[in-house]
């Protein structure tokens, strides 16, 4: 703003500017809470409420402790936070740090490591590292958490067999058989009674069970306690919420200052990796429900970091426990259907009555049942899911060194530990480098698997010199690295041995990735994008010379051999192996300019696709070509596809030929060519009968014409395109197959219309009778009456990653 424009001037030009003259003024915002985001608050809390109270006592913090934490994190992190609809309060997570913390140095000291530590999440807000901290190895993290989920298990079982628990996973382990001799019934029963009905809840059979199982299993367990211990009188320990008055805040940090400091260090990274990472989570599981809750943006990692730093610095100073994104509340909070950051926060809201009117009815609950509860939290935390990863990318040492780490020294110590393994497991990939030398039929095949560094330079400078010279010999190298040493030792070889008569061909794929590739035909590698048209390369490898017109089809399979098949070889393994299992029906024209897998984003296995000229679905019974018909019911009743797409083009050939000879078709004297002469005697003139439907419909002037919602049609054949996707879908339900699977709610039909000359996508939504073509934004989903189109359950199916790669 220039210096001599007075603030009062500039802000009054930028109102003039948003109000133009005469026109109304703008309303003011009114807080609107959706009623989905009221049910979704009523869930969470309900499920929120018997966890806090049960980590609370799990860390040995006063239980009011455990509400604080849970109602800031609702407000203060829900109303702040850039994930809008994780919910965040006391974690099970954080369960180890702050019992370490409070038995070190007290309550009041570890309210204080609190509130140092949100200090410290948002100094790291604002220098926007939110990114880097989701860098850590998922085997440190899962290890972190299983480690964390074990000391949780093994401290609560001394509290379900009526105990305390001790100090650390050891001396919990040592203490356990004396426990056993001398545990307490009645804790043991109301916590096998909790556990029953944890496990059993979610698992009732039945419409009954599905209506009672929006209910949540922790409430339900902890209240079915609560009423068998107090109708029975068994003498238990209870929850004791003291009053308000004597609730105890933060104070000054006591006690050696690098101890307070690597407390600081520990909270921080636990909150800030479990809540970035839950993030993460949430935006997958908005992404992956249907419906409106998917326009729900994705998370601002950084501005989540500030969120739950401010949160940690109220919960702190209010005598709260430390807040992070908490995996079970958000979860619930997603699955409720919630849509905005308001059920986050109304739950905050629910936590605070609770805590101010409940207290005469919370102190029923039975300690015993609490910790049953928190015992099967920290179980849960120990993922088979997390387990098979990691086994599956070889990081198993990663993962059991922080495991182990965390429950026997500490969560720092322990994730320290996992970070070393994880450097060791990778240095030793890196220098781990097997080379093998045979001779088969007179060729001589030396193989290198593993990174090929300078270090592996002298084994493969002695394999190299086993090949005689003027021998054939065939160099693999299976590894994804090759460093300038190495590649300069090869080179060096390769050409002195083709000096002396020797024929040399390097070849390597790994992981996708390609170390060496045999040269072209004419010497150069093909660098053209994908999808590039045979006659737009320009490198000459998918481009024969003018005379060799006959061999594209060869030299484009030699490219896709050269460049795309080691990046989906490891895909279609699995594919062959465990078969095909599409979602989609792809059903669209055999026009060469439709490229199916381009235009949806999809790779090997998300589509089944059939092509015909026209995208025509003949109707049950009518002609005798039923490989249409075919391939729908194998679609739907083998494969199982939960979705049929109708897709029409521009300029299609097809219905060009509809409008020129219709009506002779009709009377069945056209040839389906345009000529308008002649019997039906070609298959191309008795096929497109079936697009005569269409014709009528466009001429019929009682019907809607779709239309792309922003635009008019261009020209005949454009409407024509239009109609004949909408009448395409009716020909679709009445197979029985189809109509079948609608009825059971099983399937859905979907259209859509792609312009060639624009590369533009239209999706076909409104009811019958008002159809129209909305187009697809490249930056949003559009309105539609009728679901959009979904090219797979999840965003990051392997195929994708293959094809993204």
């Amino acid at each position: 703003m220039p210096a001599c424009v007075p603030a009062h001037t500039a802000k009054s030009a930028r109102t003039e500017r948003s109000h133009p003259p005469h026109s109304p003024p703008r309303r003011p915002h009114r807080f609107h809470l959706a009623g989905a985001d009221l049910s979704a608050s009523v869930a969470v809390f309900l499920i929120a409420l018997p966890l806090s109270l049960g980590i609370a006592l799990a860390t040995g913090a006063p239980l009011r402790a455990g509400l604080v934490a849970a109602a800031v994190g609702g407000l203060v992190a829900g109303r702040l936070g850039g994930s809008p609809l994780q919910v965040s309060g006391p974690a099970a997570g954080l369960t180890v740090v702050t019992a370490d913390l409070i038995q070190r140095y007290g309550w009041r000291t570890t309210c204080a490591v609190t509130v140092l530590a949100g200090l410290a999440q948002l100094a790291l807000g604002c220098l926007r590292v939110a990114r880097g901290a989701l860098a850590v190895s998922p085997a440190v993290v899962h290890g972190m958490l299983a480690g964390i989920g074990v000391t949780i298990a093994v401290a609560q079982v001394h509290i379900v067999l009526g105990g305390s628990p001790q100090s650390s996973v050891l001396d919990n382990l040592r203490a356990l058989p004396a426990q056993l001799t001398g545990l307490d019934p009645a804790a043991l029963a109301v916590s096998a009674l909790t556990l029953t009905v944890l496990l059993t809840w979610p698992r009732l059979p039945g419409r009954a069970g599905r209506l009672l199982g929006k209910v949540p299993a922790a409430l339900v367990a902890v209240a079915a306690a609560t009423a068998v211990a107090s109708l029975t009188g068994l003498m238990l320990p209870r929850v004791d919420l003291p009053s308000w008055r004597s609730h105890a805040l933060a104070g000054m940090p006591q006690g050696p200052a690098l101890g307070l400091v690597a407390a600081v260090l520990g909270t921080t990274l636990v909150c800030s990796v479990q809540s970035l990472l839950g993030a993460v989570a949430v935006d997958k599981l908005v992404a992956g429900r249907a419906g409106p809750a998917t326009r729900v943006g994705r998370s601002d990692l950084d501005r989540e970091l500030l969120g739950q730093g401010a949160a940690n610095v109220v919960s702190g100073a209010l005598g709260g426990l430390p807040v992070a994104g908490v995996a079970v509340r958000s979860t619930a909070n997603v699955r409720a259907g919630a849509v905005s950051r308001n059920s986050t926060m109304l739950h905050g809201v629910l936590v605070v009555i609770a805590a101010l009117l409940m207290v005469p009815v919370l102190e029923f609950v039975p300690l015993a049942s609490l910790a049953a509860l928190v015992m099967a939290v920290g179980i849960q935390m120990v993922s088979p899911h997390h387990i098979r990863s990691v086994t599956r990318h070889q990081e198993v040492p990663v993962y059991a060194a922080t495991a182990l780490g965390v429950a026997v020294l500490g969560v720092l110590q322990g994730v320290a530990l996992g970070i070393a393994v994880a450097v060791a497991v990778a240095l030793r990939r890196l220098t781990r480098t097997r080379i093998t030398h045979e001779e088969r039929k007179g060729v001589h095949h030396v193989q290198v698997r593993g990174q090929l560094t300078f270090l592996a330079v002298p084994r493969l400078s002695r394999a190299l010199q086993l090949v005689p010279p003027g021998a054939a010999v065939v160099v693999r190298l299976d590894g994804s690295f090759m460093d300038h040493a190495a590649y300069e030792s090869l080179q060096d070889w390769q050409r002195t041995h083709t000096a002396q008569g020797g024929s040399v061909e390097l070849t390597g794929r790994r992981a996708g990735v390609r170390i060496a590739e045999p040269a072209a035909a004419d010497g150069v590698r093909c660098r053209c994008r994908p999808w590039t048209p045979w006659r737009n390369h320009q490198c000459g490898s998918a481009a024969p010379a003018p005379g060799d017109r006959g061999h594209r089809l060869a030299h484009g399979i030699r490219a896709f051999q050269q460049s795309t098949a080691p990046r989906v070889r490891e895909e279609l393994a699995r594919l062959a192996r465990e078969g095909q299992r599409p979602s989609q029906l792809f059903l669209t024209c055999a026009d060469s300019r439709l490229v199916t897998s381009m235009i949806t984003s999809s790779g090997p296995g998300d589509l089944f696709v059939v092509r015909n000229v026209g995208n025509l679905v003949p109707p049950p019974g009518q002609g005798e070509d039923d490989s249409v018909a075919a391939a729908v019911e194998y679609a739907v009743d083998v494969l199982g596809v939960r979705s049929i797409t109708v897709c029409g083009h521009s300029g299609c050939g097809a219905m060009q030929a509809l409008l020129a000879s219709g009506p002779d078709l009709a009377s069945g004297t056209g040839s389906g060519s345009g000529s308008g002469s002649g019997q039906i005697r070609t298959p191309l003139g008795r096929w497109l009968r079936h697009g005569l439907p269409s014709l009528e419909r466009m001429a019929d002037d009682g019907r809607h014409d779709p239309r792309p919602a922003d635009r008019p049609p261009a020209d005949a054949v454009e409407r024509l395109c239009l109609t004949n996707v909408v009448q395409q879908l009716e020909h679709l339900r009445a197979h029985d197959s189809v109509a079948r699977a609608l009825r059971e709610g099983t399937l859905e039909l979907h259209g859509m219309y792609f312009h060639v000359g624009e590369a533009e996508a239209y999706l076909l939504t409104g009811a019958d009778g008002e159809e129209t073509f909305t187009r697809v934004s490249a930056t949003e989903t559009p309105q539609a009456a009728a679901p959009p189109l979904t090219l797979s359950d999840t965003s990051d199916t392997p195929s994708e990653k293959a094809f993204r790669e």
